[in-house]
C-alpha cells in the first residue's frame, strides 16, 4: 500500500516495522497464565507509554514496589495462589518496572501517593522500611517526580476520585501522539479504560488539583516524609 500511494521510504520503513511488531507477542505473554485478560491490555499500554501520571491512596504503585512488598500483597490476596504462582506474579511485576530504570528512553513517571501508603505496615516493619527507602531513591531519578499527599494537607480531589493512571504515548514527526491518552481505573473484578477527551481532561485536571494542594515543588518535603517513615518502620 505504501508503494502504491507513493509514501516516502523512511515512513514506509517505520510502518513496516510497526506491522511486524503487532504480529509479535509482548514479553509479558509468557506470564499469560497469571495475568487476567483485562490487565493484559494494561501491561501492553504501560510498556509503550512515554508518560504515566498516577494517584494512589492505599498502596505503593506496582512500578515502585519492592519484591518483598509485592510478594506480601499477592500472597495475602483474597484468592491468593500457590507459592509458584506467587513468584511468577512477583517476577512479572518486577519486569514491568524496567520502563522506569532502563538506560534508553525511560518512561516519565509523575506519581502522587497518599501518606497512608507510607504509614501502613505492609509485610512488617523491615519490608516497609526498605520500601520507603526504595521510594526515596526512585524520587531522585531524573524521569521520576514522586510526591506524597500528607495528612496535614487535609481533603483533596484524590480523596474523592480514588486511584487512577493517565497514560500518554510517543509522538509522531508531526507532533501528534501515535495513540490517544488513556485513563486506567482498576477495580476488584476488572478495570475501566477511558479515552474520551473530556474524560482524560477531567482526570488530568484532577491530578493537577492534587499537586496544587500538596504544594511541594522540589519534592523536599515528600522525601523527608519517606525517610521519616522508613526510620519509624525500622524501630
Amino acid at each position: 500500500m505504501c508503494r502504491t500511494y507513493g509514501v516516502a521510504p523512511d515512513l514506509t520503513d517505520a510502518l513496516m516495522g510497526l506491522a511486524k511488531e503487532t504480529k509479535a507477542k509482548g514479553w509479558w505473554h509468557i506470564y499469560g497464565d497469571v495475568i487476567p485478560d483485562w490487565f493484559d491490555v494494561f501491561v501492553g499500554l504501560e510498556g509503550s507509554a512515554r508518560e504515566l501520571r498516577m494517584y494512589e491512596s492505599e498502596m505503593v504503585p506496582g512500578l515502585f514496589q519492592t519484591g518483598a512488598y509485592a510478594r506480601f500483597l499477592i500472597g495475602t490476596h483474597a484468592d491468593a495462589p500457590g507459592p509458584d504462582e506467587i513468584e511468577r506474579r512477583v517476577l512479572l511485576r518486577m519486569q514491568r518496572q524496567s520502563i522506569v530504570t532502563r538506560a534508553v528512553d525511560p518512561a516519565q513517571l509523575d506519581v502522587v501517593v497518599g501518606e497512608a501508603v507510607l504509614r501502613r505496615p505492609v509485610g512488617g516493619g523491615a519490608t516497609m522500611a526498605a520500601q520507603c527507602r526504595h521510594l526515596a531513591a526512585l524520587s531522585e531519578l531524573p524521569n521520576v517526580r514522586l510526591r506524597v499527599a500528607p495528612f496535614d494537607r487535609g481533603w483533596h480531589a484524590g480523596c474523592e476520585s480514588g486511584p487512577f493512571t493517565i497514560l500518554r504515548f510517543p509522538v509522531a514527526g508531526d507532533g501528534r501522539e501515535i495513540e490517544p491518552p488513556i485513563v486506567y481505573v482498576q477495580g476488584v473484578t476488572g478495570a475501566l479504560y477511558l479515552d474520551r477527551p473530556a474524560e482524560v481532561q477531567h482526570f488530568a485536571s484532577l491530578y493537577e488539583s492534587v499537586m496544587t494542594t500538596i504544594d511541594d515543588g522540589d519534592g523536599h518535603r515528600s522525601r523527608a516524609l519517606l525517610r521519616d517513615a522508613a526510620k519509624k518502620h525500622d524501630r
